[in-house]
């Protein structure tokens, strides 16, 4: 849950800053959701939703910055992989989180 109350916050620090979401948030969704996978493949789905949360709060600030038809399908997929870890399908949210992997770094 402290993963989401971050991410958020750190949202509206760097848009009050004039720091552009697409350079700061992408990467950062990126980061986040390569760390779903790595804990959805060790099982963990609780902690998978959490990192697919905090990826997807970044996808989404870069999304308002700048609309690409990725970033949306890779926020599909994040949505999808939060949905698996609620009811504790870590390989689900994992396929999702790869998924959503794929299309944030296009």
């Amino acid at each position: 849950m402290n993963i989401r109350i971050f991410a958020i916050a750190t949202a509206f620090l760097l848009n009050s800053t004039g720091v552009s979401a697409e350079t700061v948030h992408l990467p950062q969704a990126i980061e986040h959701t390569k760390a779903a996978i790595k804990h959805g493949e060790a099982g963990d789905a609780a902690v998978l939703m959490d990192n697919a949360a905090a990826a997807l709060a970044h996808a989404k600030a870069s999304e308002e910055v700048e609309a690409n038809a990725h970033t949306e399908e890779g926020i599909v997929h994040l949505k999808a992989a939060i949905d698996a870890g609620k009811i504790g399908d870590a390989d689900g949210g994992t396929i999702h989180a790869r998924e959503a992997l794929k299309q944030l770094e296009m």
